[in-house]
């Protein structure tokens, strides 16, 4: 490929200029940014390009915090479970907790909010029946059962910023611990704005300020035990954003005030993996609104001094809502999402914002997350970047993302100049698909997708953290695969569904565990939803249920639409029943493929002799009895088919599977379109352009056909190589 400029943004490091500035020309990059914990020198800043610079408007306000300690970000906690052995049982409210993280807020309008609770009898004990001692900060209860379980729900101040934490652990910095402010008040707000301003006339030669978020980070909850560090963390959890003066605020809202309990739920605090109830749904729309409100206020005051804003879709990102409707209102000119895999890459195009902007991964970190060495003895940056490159392409020729860029050190890189080379080949890649996308789409298959989850489209291409930390769930594994599929995808909810709002989709897709938010839960006990999917069925749809589609509890079958699946879930009441004997339908058994050849969920049986079996699992019991459990069915019900996979785990030839799979199901020629007939190569055909891109999405060479207007094309591509063919 010729050396093309532009769409890259590099980090900068001070006392590194002339590696900045090298690596800046032999990448393409027209911007240069910092990165938390290194500056920008004159002498880069001069070099004549754009220069972003990093705002974490929440931390690095020590002194102002010191003096206003109770507008610190707070957020509830429960203490571990502490099993009485007699009518006295005192509990030290932050044993367990990383005391560098939180501190106690005992304060009178603080503990008006706590609770205690009898978790054996699921009663909260009253408050004539415990104490507090604020000098041992320990909750004593008066009269407790022995042997019951007693916990306390209380207030903490976050008194070190997470992401700050994590660097500072991490990188081993030697700084000071950052405070995170919570700009609820009247006088916090008034105090940011000011800094803000300030910010921006110290530094005119900014171009665009990269907001690390707005104000509420992530939830991630540490444990003093190094065993146990990681006690809690979810990217979708509203937990940090609570305050004495937020719950105010709300009930004079909303109408009703929310308890400590609403929150810790038991302990299992509100995971995104949850389906949302309507005060954590109505809450969240509280927090969006005033983050949207105040975050509207500073984006005013950058683009007073000619700058433009963009926002970082990660960290502190909780109440931005992206897909929320009052998103476009903060006037960002861009945002910029870090990604580990393709649906994060369709995640961040989706967003209404002018420019999209991708960060790459590895960062240039010494270790990667997890601990393990990237920049560092044993580490393989370079193996990685193409890894996490290879997952990003196929998403990105199916999405527009406007630019690229890298995070961290740049001095890191002196010692891997593969990795240097290798950079400069992904720039190049993505200047090119991005030069295709500027003159026009690609082409698409006849078909369009629904993901029909508890969240619908708010949470769309999201399951609440990266590919790493979500792996176990069958929706991410579907969101990856969907993610370089060349069909129309979109996320539905529920009430979509009950309003009709499905007729356009040839396909909708239902994948999660019983309960779920991407199963649905409770959702599914609306009679509307489930006899508005029966007639979209019915008059021609495809129905694909994953694991424990539509599951709930009190009805005639475990899952409701398993008169169109075909198959249903025996949980045991069941078990003297007769259930039909199959045999595998060879059709169906070629068009699954692997797809079938997954772990079974057990008690899966049919509940129509009709329904056929693609694959099946065979087991011996202990009295030699040979049990079957279909792992892949489909079911003819009306004009339409259910579809049933007992687990989908994304790979690059699975997701073809799944592609071939929805077309013979919707009855549509794949032979006719530009797909390739290698299951590791993925292609694109861009019309306007007459170019096609082929990809070989495996580490080892491939050779693959393609059908095209000029016949089929045979390409012969190195491992995770990229062409781009004019046809």
């Amino acid at each position: 490929m010729s050396r093309t400029r532009g769409g890259f943004t590099l980090p900068g490091e001070a006392g590194y200029e002339k590696l900045t500035l090298e690596l800046a020309d032999r990448w393409g990059a027209d911007v240069i940014r910092d990165s938390d914990g290194t500056r920008l020198s004159e002498e880069i800043v001069d070099a004549g390009y754009g220069i972003y610079s990093t705002i974490c408007i929440i931390r690095g306000h020590n002194q102002w915090a010191r003096n206003h300690m109770d507008q610190l970000q707070q957020t509830f906690l429960m203490t571990d479970p502490v099993c009485a052995e007699g009518e006295q049982v005192p509990i030290r409210l932050l044993s367990g907790y990383f005391r560098q993280q939180f501190a106690v807020n005992d304060s009178g309008e603080s503990k008006e909010l706590w609770q205690v609770f009898d978790r054996t009898s699921n009663r909260e004990v009253s408050r004539e029946d415990w104490t507090y001692d604020s000098e041992a900060q320990t909750v004593t209860i008066h009269g407790a059962v022995c042997c019951h379980l007693y916990t306390v729900n209380f207030l903490a101040y976050r008194v070190w910023e997470e992401i700050s934490m994590y660097n500072h652990v991490t990188n081993h910095w030697d700084k000071e611990h950052l405070m995170p402010i919570d700009p609820r008040s009247s006088e916090a707000q008034e105090y940011l704005c000011q800094w803000l301003k300030r910010w921006c006339e110290d530094n005119p030669d900014t171009t665009v300020v990269r907001f690390t978020s707005m104000f509420y980070n992530f939830v991630w909850i540490w444990g003093e035990d190094e065993r146990s560090r990681n006690r809690y963390s979810d990217w979708g959890s509203y937990d940090f954003t609570v305050s004495p003066l937020a719950l105010r605020e709300f009930e004079k809202a909303y109408g009703y005030g929310l308890t400590s309990e609403d929150f810790i739920n038991m302990g299992k605090l509100h995971v995104t993996h949850m389906a949302p109830g309507r005060k954590q749904l109505d809450y969240m729309a509280f927090t969006n609104r005033f983050v949207v409100d105040f975050g509207k206020r500073l984006v005013e005051v950058v683009h007073s001094y000619g700058k433009q804003a963009y926002v970082f879709y990660d960290d502190s990102w909780v109440g931005i809502e992206p897909y929320a409707p009052a998103f476009e209102e903060f006037g960002f000119d861009g945002i910029i999402k870090c990604i580990f895999s393709g649906y994060e890459a369709r995640l961040c195009a989706g967003v209404h914002v002018p420019v999209h902007e991708v960060r790459l991964h590895p960062y240039l970190f010494p270790v990667g997350l997890g601990g393990a060495p990237t920049f560092s003895e044993g580490g393989d940056p370079t193996k990685e970047a193409k890894k996490y490159w290879n997952g990003a392409k196929r998403a990105l020729v199916w999405c527009q993302i406007d630019r690229i860029g890298l995070g961290g050190y740049i001095h890191l890189v002196e010692a891997y100049p593969d990795f240097v080379d290798y950079i400069e080949t992904v720039a190049e890649e993505f200047r090119t698909i991005r030069e295709l996308w500027q003159q026009g789409a690609p082409l698409v298959l006849d078909l369009k997708v629904a993901v029909l989850t508890a969240w619908g489209n708010i949470r769309s291409w999201t399951l609440s953290g990266h590919f790493h930390e979500t792996y176990i769930h069958d929706l991410i594994h579907v969101n990856e695969a969907l993610s370089g599929l060349p069909v129309e995808v979109d996320f539905i909810s529920f009430d979509d569904v009950k309003e009709g709002r499905i007729g356009d989709y040839d396909v909708i897709i239902n994948a999660g565990a019983e309960g779920s938010a991407w199963s649905g839960g409770d959702n599914w006990k609306d009679d509307e939803v489930v006899t508005s999917l029966t007639r979209w069925v019915k008059q021609g749809g495809v129905f694909l249920g994953i694991h424990q589609p539509s599951m709930t509890r009190g009805y005639l079958y475990s899952f409701r639409m398993a008169h169109v699946l075909g198959v249903d879930l025996d949980t045991g009441a069941r078990c003297c029943h007769g259930k039909p004997a199959y045999e595998l339908d060879e059709r169906w058994s070629g068009v699954m493929g692997d797809l079938g050849k997954a772990e079974p969920v057990a008690g899966i049986w049919l509940t129509d002799p009709d329904t056929k079996v693609a694959a099946e699992t065979v087991r011996i019991s202990p009295m030699g009895d040979r049990l079957h459990t279909p792992t892949a069915t489909v079911h003819e019900f009306g004009k339409g088919k259910g579809i049933y996979l007992s687990h989908f785990s994304y790979s690059v030839p699975g997701s073809r599977r799944l592609l071939l799979m929805l077309l013979e199901a919707a009855g549509r020629e794949p032979e006719s379109n530009y797909l390739c007939d290698n299951p590791w190569c993925e292609c694109a055909y861009f019309p306007h352009s007459k170019v096609l891109v082929v990809m070989n999405l495996s580490e080892k060479a491939q050779k693959t056909g393609v059908r095209t207007g000029r016949g089929t094309l045979e390409f012969i591509l190195a491992g995770y190589e990229t062409t781009f063919e004019n046809v």
